[in-house]
């Protein structure tokens, strides 16, 4: 079988064919000719050429519509219109149908030659590209099959209710929105709920609201063509049509800009939209599943979010509890996530001592499960035997004491007595900070620990950047 890319020729002038074989093989390549559409359609199916030369006068029809018959069977092929009739508007039909390109006779050798050439080589990137993309979905589906078996572990009963609705829900096509504070695991209900769907073979596109400037967002949302605003260099489809077929997560709603609100509220209506410089009109395919970390009745109440936008949103409402509410968790989760560090960093398996457990039963948790994770991963880190030991976790877990940010550390009481207390006891004890001054200190603590690395201190927090600055500007602390 030859190795030379084997080019097809549809044209009904036997001169011209003989002309065109004599090139192609004088530069390295093989040929094939018909004379008809329907004999260069048995040609395609038989002998699969990698670029296709099409005349469009052909005496059994059009080759337009030839062509459009080559591109809805052979998508992946490359045709390069090769004609006599070199109007205008026979090219601009040829290209949206989808020619590779369109040369008119008589033609260059040397145009031609390059042409094919060309055409050839974005062949095999496309290819190149599927071939990436389906190695992509692979690891795509492998990662959710292993999240999948990490089934979250709950003892609470709030917490096991909350699963049970989401796996009943999850078959249908109604919009969710998930209301928990920051890192209680809003993000794996969001994976769940898709993962049970039936778009579950569709894509699971994610962004977070907060983490892009307000002038930035509605790009990422909704698309854009090349030139419809300063930067713009490139097309660039958006997550609306990225969600095309599956489920679209947005985490931190409530940081979408109120008048972005609106015309993304139309979207939920109308099931379609418009990239950012487009005229062309897309349709929405995807189901939406929405996060927040403040209750809908305080964003709708100072305006962050618009009120009819959150009757759309909340077909179905999951209030995940914090940690503290639900400290019954914790072991289960405490060595889940010590299992899982122990294999990643190939460690033997670890133990965790009871007074370890204490303290972390004690804790108030304010980045919640995500800071659990992030302790029990510090902890595997620094343990050099096969017991963690309250010396292997932070300073404030052991001690429960929140930074005050004018005076520095609290004084350390003595808890080597303390029977372990469940944090939410701790939580109505009136001489206890309440919750936005324990999350302003655990800041303020962080930053400190991190020698003011706001990346560093967002990692020991357990939080995204983007969430940190909005916590530091909620609490007048330099941005």
């Amino acid at each position: 079988m030859s190795s030379k890319p084997l080019i097809g020729i549809i044209d009904d002038e036997r001169n011209i064919q003989a002309t065109l074989v004599a090139i192609l093989e004088r530069h390295g390549y093989s040929a094939i000719s018909a004379f008809t559409g329907r004999q260069g359609l048995q040609m395609i199916a038989e002998n699969t050429p990698d670029v296709l030369l099409l005349d469009l006068g052909l005496p059994d029809g059009e080759g337009v519509d030839l062509l459009q018959t080559i591109r809805q069977e052979y998508p992946s092929l490359p045709v390069i219109v090769v004609t006599a009739n070199d109007s205008l508007n026979n090219a601009i039909a040829s290209i949206k149908i989808g020619a590779f390109h369109f040369i008119s006779k008589p033609y260059v050798p040397e145009e031609l030659l390059s042409l094919v050439a060309k055409a050839i080589e974005h062949r095999g990137l496309r290819q190149e590209t599927v071939v990436l993309r389906a190695e992509t979905e692979r690891l795509k589906k492998r990662v959710l099959r292993a999240e999948s078996q990490l089934r979250p572990v709950f003892k609470n009963a709030k917490m096991c209710e909350l699963f049970e609705l989401m796996d009943q829900i999850a078959p249908s096509e109604a919009n969710v929105l998930v209301v928990g504070e920051s890192g209680v695991g809003k993000e794996i209900f969001a994976n769940r709920i898709h993962e049970k769907s039936a778009r579950s073979a569709g894509p699971l596109v994610k962004l977070n609201c907060a983490a892009f400037p307000q002038n930035m967002i509605e790009g990422e949302l909704f698309g854009y063509k090349k030139g419809a605003f300063t930067g713009a260099s490139q097309d660039f489809p958006g997550m609306l049509s990225a969600a095309g077929g599956g489920t679209l997560f947005l985490d931190e709603i409530a940081e979408m800009p109120v008048d972005l609100q609106t015309r993304f509220l139309r979207v939920l209506q109308e099931r379609e939209f418009r990239p950012l410089g487009s005229t062309q009109i897309m349709k929405a395919d995807f189901r939406l599943v929405s996060a927040s970390n403040r209750q809908p009745e305080e964003v709708i109440r100072t305006g962050r979010l618009r009120e009819d936008l959150f009757y759309r949103l909340n077909t179905f409402t999951l209030n995940i509890p914090p940690l503290r509410e639900r400290t019954e968790d914790i072991p289960e989760l405490a060595q889940l996530f010590l299992q899982r560090f122990c294999s990643q960093m190939h460690k033997q398996i670890m133990t965790i001592q009871s007074e370890a457990y204490d303290a972390l039963l004690r804790y108030h948790w304010p980045g919640n499960v995500r800071q659990l994770q992030n302790v029990i991963e510090r902890a595997v880190v620094l343990t050099q035997g096969s017991m963690i030991t309250p010396r292997n976790l932070p300073h404030e877990v052991v001690h429960g004491v929140p930074f005050d940010p004018a005076s520095g550390p609290l004084p350390v009481q003595d808890t080597s007595q303390l029977s372990p207390v469940r944090p939410h006891r701790l939580m109505t004890d009136s001489q206890s900070f309440n919750l936005a001054e324990r999350e302003k200190a655990a800041l303020v603590a962080a930053l400190d620990q991190c020698n003011g690395n706001k990346k560093k201190a967002a990692e020991l927090l357990g939080i995204h950047r983007p969430t940190l600055y909005t916590k530091l500007k909620k609490f007048g602390l330099a941005v």
